[in-house]
């Protein structure tokens, strides 16, 4: 089923002119066309199209995966009484003797917190074959890295570096790729490089992976 996605700015990456009034066109799972809404609907009459409020980015590359999904706990929405809502690192996640089963469902809460934030792929090795199983279910993609990113790691892509660093692969259409995108509700008055950075991943609304629309801020 063929589905346009439709923001007040289409930011692509790879160096490419962002795109006002930009769009992109998805196949199923597959990306089959970027450029300005108008064109794609003008060649696509009567598809389905789902309309965004900021930013259409490439999806986020989180570089923490084995800190937020096998270092950290994410507690469930019923333990936040007595262990909040916060992942926990250090001694108190040390105190909490954490099973397998438990790490497994931190692992999906942990997964659910990066699509939110525009993630679709974590990098760094992970071992805990329960977080693996999350995070194979989810479809979150898991890259190498060569070396520890510096601390403390974070949700927020964008913390800590340049924008552009933390997109994944760039839309530019007609190649086949997974339809793997994020929207960012920022203002596009300015520097859409400098909006994300500055108002940060939490500015989410939706994310796409593999077509599938997988976070949708209510």
């Amino acid at each position: 089923m063929l589905t346009i996605h439709h923001a007040e700015l289409l930011l692509p990456g790879a160096g490419e002119e962002p795109v006002p009034g930009g769009a992109v066109l998805v196949d199923g799972s597959v990306l089959a066309a970027v450029g300005p809404y108008e064109r794609l609907a003008a060649e696509h009459p009567g598809v389905r199209v789902r309309r965004w409020p900021g930013i259409i980015t490439p999806g986020l590359l989180n570089p923490y995966g084995p800190e937020l999904l096998e270092r950290a706990y994410h507690p469930d929405p019923r333990e936040a009484d007595t262990l909040g809502t916060g992942p926990l690192t250090g001694d108190a996640l040390d105190a909490l003797g954490l099973t397998d089963a438990r790490w497994g469902a931190s692992a999906r809460r942990g997964v659910r917190s990066l699509l939110a934030h525009g993630a679709v792929a974590v990098a760094g090795d992970l071992r805990r074959d329960t977080v693996v199983d999350a995070v194979q279910r989810s479809g979150l993609g898991v890259e190498q890295r060569f070396t520890d990113p510096a601390g403390p790691a974070t949700l927020d892509a964008f913390a800590g570096r340049p924008a552009a660093e933390a997109f994944l692969l760039p839309l530019l259409g007609d190649r086949g790729l997974y339809a793997d995108f994020a929207v960012f509700a920022v203002p596009v008055d300015g520097d859409p490089y400098t909006a994300l950075a500055g108002h940060g991943a939490a500015t989410c609304v939706a994310t796409v992976l593999g077509g599938r629309l997988v976070h949708r801020r209510a």
